[in-house]
């Protein structure tokens, strides 16, 4: 096929995604640049409170900050400006990276598997056309958040802002998004499916998002390496390094490269990456709607677990860092003694425990939410005609799911918890595995409270279902970022992940547990209610 048969009609197909995805495209605008705007303007509220302004600083110079938004050097002269890239940079990075793992899934694989693209390409559609068109909207909706951020940020006037650090800012994060963009294209041609195509891009962000965590912490050097390190290398506000900006468009460059050369070489509807065989008969396992949803979310639940796991044994590892802040310090030491020094070290890795405790069961709740949600979208896409034209209640059914999804989030819970405790173990500053523990029990509620909430979401507003997610995006929000930029309390209460004390650095509050599951309990047979009153979802 010529050259231009290949990519016929890519500009059709172009202005046909953008159109479709328009609301879409509009939210994650919003949120990022209105993100931004907001994280901003809270620290130009700062402005003037020298004692907020140091308590910030001080927080931002610490092992459990560096690992979750990058390296920060108190100064007494640190700018607004400065602050804002230090606590926003690394954050928006990962937001940007999922915008386009969500547009470049949907944009191919999902329209693989829903037999879209096969209609599509039954005209005069080139066989690159659909892939080169998903690309040209993930450059359009990158620049556009670029340009939004940087203009924003240039009318706010941030103090220590320049025009250049504002548009590096700005430009830098829409660089980082396309280049996930590309990897998830890439990954989208190597996977069978959607699912394995998603899980297989957010696996590679966590594992870098990993790496820079690490590297941050132990030696920024090696930073330069975990690839995702380049959006904080780009020192805006202070040298303004475009350098890393250019790296990660030559490193999307080439695998775009590499990714058409495979896109050319696979059938439409399979991935390179070959699929195990399955049996010849069907294992006794399968016999029930439950063991058939747990063999589908098999790969996603190895995936969480051991990625949950690996972040949990990596920041167990720094434990020994963070304890020997107060014994490293001389000063420390001689005024308040060597006892209370590594006393206050072992809060403080107390503390640091709390917090990764925290973000590991909002990350537990991502598979919930996805397994549950999957209910609806499996009966869009007929997936069980099958399965309803058997003997197979909707009781059944809507339980399968439920039940697949708590116990994956309890597991990608347990997982990281215990990889925690694990990794911290054989260290001067360990705690005890039970001690450790304890944010496993204190957050399980919290899984079975995002078990309910998802499950009355599905019930009552299937064609709405993704609002599910504002539960998991605002607690990231109001909890990684609401201590630092000095939230009301009120707002990290609104969520369940709010509710729970700063465990392991507490003791569990078994009444709160208990009335937790009772309520969660509530909320899934209140979801079950509504599932069973309203039609199927069927093609």
């Amino acid at each position: 096929m010529k050259r231009n048969q290949e990519t016929a009609q890519t500009g059709y197909l172009t202005r046909m995604y953008l159109r479709r995805d328009r609301i879409a495209i509009l939210i994650w605008l919003l949120g990022i640049v209105g993100g931004a705007a907001s994280g901003a303007s809270k620290i130009i509220g700062l402005t003037g409170n020298d004692k907020a302004v140091a308590s910030l600083i001080h927080t931002m110079d610490t092992p459990a900050m560096a690992a979750m938004f990058g390296p920060f050097k108190a100064t007494q002269s640190a700018s607004t400006a400065s602050i804002f890239s230090a606590t926003m940079m690394v954050f928006m990075g990962l937001i940007m990276a999922v915008m386009n793992i969500y547009f470049a899934i949907r944009n191919t694989r999902t329209q693989e598997d829903n037999g879209v693209l096969e209609m599509v390409r039954a005209h005069s559609v080139g066989r690159q056309s659909s892939l080169l068109a998903t690309l040209y909207e993930l450059i359009i909706i990158n620049l556009l958040n670029g340009v939004l951020m940087s203009v924003t940020l240039q009318a706010m006037n941030m103090d220590g802002a320049d025009a250049t650090g504002n548009w590096l800012f700005g430009m830098g994060l829409a660089a980082c998004g396309l280049m996930f963009g590309a990897f998830t294209l890439l990954i989208a041609q190597l996977a069978s499916n959607a699912r394995g195509a998603t899980t297989m891009s957010y696996s590679l962000l966590g594992i870098l998002y990993i790496l820079r965590a690490l590297t941050d912490v132990q030696n920024t050097d090696y930073t330069w390496w975990t690839v995702f390190g380049w959006v904080e290398k780009l020192g805006v506000y202070g040298k303004n390094n475009w350098l890393p900006a250019l790296y990660m468009i030559a490193l999307a460059a080439v695998v775009l490269v590499i990714t058409f050369v495979v896109s050319a070489q696979r059938d439409l509807g399979s991935g390179l990456l070959p699929d195990r065989p399955g049996r010849a008969h069907a294992s006794a396992f399968l016999a029930g709607p439950t063991s058939l949803i747990f063999r589908l979310e098999r790969t996603s639940l190895i995936a969480w677990v051991i990625g949950l796991f690996i972040y949990g044994a990596s920041m167990g590892s720094l434990f020994d860092t963070i304890g020997d802040m107060m014994n490293s310090s001389p000063m420390v030491v001689k005024i308040i003694g060597p006892a209370a020094a590594q006393a206050a070290g072992r809060t403080m890795t107390l503390e640091f425990a709390s917090m990764m405790a925290t973000v590991m069961a909002i990350g537990a709740s991502v598979p919930v939410i996805a397994t549950l949600l999957r209910l609806n979208s499996d009966e869009q896409k007929g997936w069980l005609e099958s399965m309803h034209a058997r003997p197979v209640s909707r009781f059944q059914l809507f339980g399968a799911y439920s039940l697949v999804a708590t116990v994956i989030g309890l597991l990608t819970l347990f997982a990281g918890n215990i990889g925690m405790a694990i990794g911290s173990q054989g260290m001067k500053h360990a705690f005890s595995v039970g001690r450790l523990m304890r944010a496993f029990w204190g957050f399980a509620p919290v899984i079975l409270m995002t078990v309910g909430i998802a499950a009355v979401v599905v019930g009552l507003l299937p064609r709405l279902q993704k609002l599910a997610w504002i539960l998991p995006i605002y607690a990231l929000l109001s909890i990684y970022l609401g201590g630092l930029l000095d939230f009301p309390e009120w707002t990290k209460k609104v969520t369940p992940f709010g509710w729970i004390r700063k465990v392991p650095l507490h003791t569990v509050q078994w009444d709160q547990v208990g009335l937790l599951v009772v309520v969660s309990c509530v909320l899934v047979l209140i979801g079950y209610s509504l599932y069973r009153r309203r039609d199927l979802i069927e093609n």
